[in-house]
């Protein structure tokens, strides 16, 4: 995707496209996994970590990324691809390889429809399996 549709995209959410935020959103429509900080710090340099994450952070309120929590310490985030509010078609179950800190989505997975009381709303859900990955496997 080029840079006038990556802006597009920010601006279509209420955000002012900065050379920052187009950086970050490109690599993270580049990326096939969820990817941490240190991922975008390593892919992305010399941008420092502190301003990656404040456009995550900005990502994350606008809900543009969801930000997974894998266990690991380390948080995680992958691209939203619903074209609103988050929705059921973004919730999806996760994969964490112990072995490699690797986290994978796994798309086919239904998850449980989850019955919550009244007054509640839920924002996100977290399904996170952790084993072996394929790879680690061999």
């Amino acid at each position: 995707m080029d840079n006038e549709g990556v802006e597009a995209m920010l601006v279509a959410k209420g955000i002012k496209p900065t050379a920052n935020r187009i950086l970050v959103m490109r690599e993270l429509i580049k990326t096939t996994h969820p990817v941490s900080l240190a991922d975008l710090e390593i892919a992305l340099s010399p941008m420092d970590k502190a301003s990656i994450f404040r456009v995550l952070e900005l990502f994350a309120e606008k809900e543009i990324v969801h930000v997974l929590e894998d266990g690991s310490r380390s948080l995680k985030y992958e691209l939203c691809h619903s074209d609103g509010e988050h929705s059921a078609s973004d919730q999806h179950a996760h994969f964490y390889c112990v072995k490699c800190g690797s986290v994978y989505c796994l798309n086919d997975i239904v998850l449980p429809a989850v019955d919550i009381p009244d007054g509640y709303e839920v924002k996100s859900v977290n399904f996170m399996l952790k084993g072996v990955c394929a790879n680690c496997k061999k």
